[in-house]
């Protein structure tokens, strides 16, 4: 997309982006968007493992994920953290594990990028996400943000995506099966609330989260699912 300069003439800063969750569906569409935009000058992905990757912004750091603070040293002069981390409870295989990546995991690295003077994080949490919900993976979500909020980092955005659509490498039978009938449901949900749960592609959801961080606004915001595809679909992302 061409962002339009401002006050504060985007094109000419450059900048550093951290992500987890980088293999992931949006994850992997997250890190090649920011290796296209001027801006950044340096992504650093913290991954368990090598991915194939390989351009000569990028910077892979293999992680132990519970010992996360070993490796505060990639965080350095960062600008911004994006999150992409999530699982399903059965690929956790347990709700204390589930818990780990959607929550500690993500809460963690928030806290070390706070301490290195991170400006933003942007992060992507769920529709329905709320600490004092009766439901485990809507509950664990709100915490994830309630917990995110609380650092101090300056710029927080959580995004909200409905159903998410595109390629994985595992499996899911359960949204597979929701990708189909939210598509056969589509054309009855764009017009009014039922916007809000009309599935998304994954690639969408990566561009917005590009284009909330380069407009570099302070606070807490929270972007509903239609609100997603909005800023997704508003204008093309540049690519230099």
């Amino acid at each position: 997309m061409l962002i339009k300069k401002g006050p504060m003439n985007l094109l000419e800063q450059t900048r550093k982006a951290i992500v987890i969750g980088a293999t992931g569906m949006v994850g992997q569409q997250l890190v090649t968007g920011l290796l296209e935009q001027h801006p950044y000058t340096e992504v650093v992905i913290l991954v368990r493992e090598s991915q194939k990757l390989t351009h000569p912004k990028l910077k892979q750091v293999i992680v132990n994920w519970d010992e996360l603070e070993k490796y505060e040293s990639a965080f350095y002069q960062a600008d911004d953290l994006f999150c992409c981390l999530g699982t399903t409870i059965k690929k956790a295989g347990s709700q204390a594990a589930f818990r780990k990546v959607d929550l500690e995991y993500p809460v963690t690295a928030a806290k070390i990028a706070e301490r290195h003077g991170i400006k933003q994080f942007i992060g992507i949490s769920s529709m329905g996400a709320d600490a004092k919900s009766r439901v485990f993976y809507s509950r664990t979500k709100g915490q994830f943000e309630e917990e995110v909020k609380k650092t101090g980092i300056p710029s927080v955005h959580f995004v909200r995506p409905s159903l998410l659509l595109g390629d994985r490498k595992e499996h899911r039978t359960g949204e597979k099966m929701g990708e189909i009938l939210l598509g056969l449901l589509d054309p009855l949900l764009k017009l009014g609330k039922g916007q809000n749960y009309r599935a998304i592609p994954g690639s969408l959801v990566a561009t917005a989260m590009i284009r909330i961080a380069l407009q570099e606004q302070k606070g807490i915001h929270i972007y509903s699912n239609q609100k997603i595809r909005e800023i997704a679909e508003a204008m093309p992302l540049s690519q230099k």
